[in-house]
């Protein structure tokens, strides 16, 4: 018999004082709630209950086991309210990995707002370029950039990840305007540390393939660093749009060799597949895909993350 239930049927005999009243009280018979009891008694190899044809009590034992009993049985209620609540209300905590330029300029903006309407929710952003695993690395979301997606997740498509080749005026001035990839070799091309030749953007050509340098003067494995150099005048820049969006706004920075610049890549919010998705993460999956659907994704001067392909 159900160890939990026997134990239910035992405190239901104690309360209501006797085994037709604890019957009436659990919609069973008389005789199936002394079957609970018997069975409790003989799994723990001794009486618990006094029972008579005219009155019952409790034993010593029977007492201390019925404290114990209820202590259990309110935790064990506690325990399913609280899943229960998990699964009815946004709340606890959402684990979000994300790829590092993609969650200082797009998700945590949005974080902030999402936090503002789900008061109960507390997010943890982890900015990794690295690929998580979101059970062993204990996530509820992640961000994905490229067309690889585990077949075994939810993906849900996000507006795609532009790249943009710009400059600061005064360096355009100085240097002259690069007009084809062709004129990259007489330019300083800002380059990222992780990028090679194998993993490197490659800029779009109907004649032939270009990849941006990656042996320029100055050179960094931070996107943020690359971005500040450029507005300093050190050198042409190949970033995401959304890092330099404001930058290319106000005109510290100026667009150049825009048809030639890297094919978009695909964007995915990807979660575990769940019949019943928790509430955090349903409303975080659907709050992201309202507000990139209409370009917030950063402040107001900033653009979309990508446009489709043609």
């Amino acid at each position: 018999m159900d160890k939990l239930r026997s134990m239910e049927v035992f405190v239901a005999v104690v309360d209501t004082g006797n085994f037709s009243a604890a019957a009436d009280a659990l919609e069973m018979s008389s005789v199936m709630v002394g079957k609970y009891v018997r069975h409790l008694e003989e799994r723990l190899d001794t009486r618990l209950i006094h029972r008579t044809t005219r009155k019952q009590g409790l034993t010593e034992a029977g007492a201390a086991f019925y404290e114990n009993c209820k202590a259990a049985l309110e935790q064990v209620r506690a325990a399913e309210q609280s899943v229960q609540a998990l699964n009815t209300v946004p709340q606890g905590t959402l684990r979000v990995s994300a790829p590092v330029t993609l969650g200082t300029s797009v998700v945590a903006p949005l974080v902030a707002d999402y936090l503002a309407q789900y008061p109960h929710v507390k997010v943890e952003l982890v900015l990794n370029n690295a690929l998580v695993d979101l059970i062993a690395d204990g996530y509820d979301v992640a961000f994905r950039i490229g067309e690889n997606v585990d077949p075994d997740l939810v993906a849900k498509p996000l507006p795609p990840y532009r790249m943009t080749i710009c400059a600061a005026p005064g360096y355009l001035r100085e240097h002259g305007t690069p007009r084809s990839p062709t004129d990259l070799a007489q330019h300083r091309c800002l380059g990222h540390t992780v990028w090679n030749h194998r993993t490197a953007w490659r800029l779009r050509d109907d004649e032939a393939e270009f990849v941006w340098p990656v042996n320029g003067r100055f050179l960094s494995n931070d996107g943020h660093a690359l971005r500040a150099a450029a507005v300093g005048g050190a050198g042409l820049l190949l970033q995401p749009e959304v890092l330099v969006a404001e930058d290319l706004a106000c005109g510290r920075l100026v667009r150049v060799l825009e048809e030639f610049a890297p094919v978009p890549r695909p964007v995915y919010l990807v979660y575990l597949p769940d019949a019943r998705p928790r509430p955090k993460v349903r409303t975080f999956v659907d709050y992201l895909e309202t507000r990139l659907a209409t370009g917030h994704t950063t402040p107001a001067s900033a653009p979309k993350m990508g446009r489709k392909r043609r």
